[in-house]
């Protein structure tokens, strides 16, 4: 190891919204050459000063070859990635000799919701996707608890926060005043550049604090009564604007459990985030203890939430057919 920072960082899903915004930040701190492997004959837009390699995900050798040379790799994939290809990833990442691997597990600690029955399949998976990269023979595992992204969750529907921007509906759960630890795309981005820019060892803070640990860090701690007041400062709207409605978080995890079963996807977004504003889960409201030692600043929830209402606006659609 060397008491220099990284230099040389490979991202997966670069052209994403998560993925971007990591290697946005990464270019920007001018100290990283930042590697996208992109599918070949892909069309997506990367960020400026990002280099693309084009790769086949299905050929490990080819995998393989991309990743030699790279010190960290960061893993972003979409919901309709195929099951086994993390550990496919992983293994080439390991096979490379790639140090540092940041697998594709963002959102809460996973003690958060390890302990609720109707969240074991996903907590499993996530833990799998750590061991991934702990048990390729040469990688060490830098994990982000960042909590939801908020931009994501509020622009994306009703089974996400609850909010319908553009018809301007939200279903509260229980009192809509359960409070829990979210993150800005953009806080995530700076979190990570700052975490590379640190030396790899030495003295602390170092990368090396961070081998095989989870990073915890936040943009706001809110509640969505918090969010509701938060979309009427930037749309000029009221209460007596919107159509509110309650359910129970209990009623509402057994209900996306079931729609899940029955086939639709959007059934998960809602058990899990059900899962998240239960009030016996404690670990959903953290406070990022890694804010201050990453130099991450304090944002402003209204700048968020308008990036959030310009996304519906413009026509948001994170699962294109």
């Amino acid at each position: 190891m060397s008491t220099k920072p990284l230099t040389r960082v490979a991202i997966i899903g670069a052209s994403g919204r998560i993925g971007g915004a990591f290697a946005k930040a990464l270019v920007e701190t001018g100290q990283h050459t930042v590697t996208a492997l992109t599918r070949v004959g892909s069309n997506s837009k990367l960020p400026d000063g990002v280099q693309a390699v084009a790769v086949d995900y299905n050929d490990g050798a080819a995998l393989e070859a991309a990743l030699q040379g790279q010190q960290f790799l960061v893993i972003t994939l979409g919901v309709q990635a195929a099951d086994d290809l993390h550990k496919r990833i992983a293994a080439a990442a390991g096979k490379a000799g790639v140090p540092w691997v940041m697998p594709n597990v963002y959102g809460y600690p996973l003690a958060a919701t390890s302990d609720l029955p109707n969240n074991g399949p996903q907590t499993r998976g996530w833990e799998e996707r750590v061991t991934d990269v702990t048990g390729n023979g040469a990688s060490a595992a830098v994990t982000l608890a960042c909590g939801f992204w908020y931009e994501w969750s509020l622009a994306t529907g009703e089974q996400w926060f609850g909010f319908r921007i553009l018809e301007r509906t939200v279903t509260l759960f229980d009192e809509g005043t359960r409070v829990i630890t979210v993150s800005t795309w953009e806080q995530c981005g700076r979190a990570l550049a700052a975490l590379l820019s640190l030396p790899e060892t030495g003295t602390s803070p170092s990368l090396a604090d961070f081998k095989n640990r989870t990073m915890h860090i936040h943009s706001f701690r809110v509640s969505q009564r918090d969010m509701l007041d938060s979309l009427h400062r930037v749309l000029g709207t009221t209460d007596a604007d919107w159509a509110i409605s309650r359910e129970g978080t209990t009623k509402r995890v057994a209900d996306g459990t079931a729609e899940m079963r029955a086939g639709d996807v959007r059934g998960f977004a809602k058990m899990l985030y059900g899962t998240v504003f239960d009030p016996a889960n404690q670990l959903s409201d953290f406070v990022g203890a890694d804010n201050e030692v990453l130099g991450l600043p304090q944002e402003d929830l209204d700048e968020a939430t308008r990036r959030a209402v310009e996304m519906v606006e413009a026509g948001w659609n994170p699962f294109p057919q």
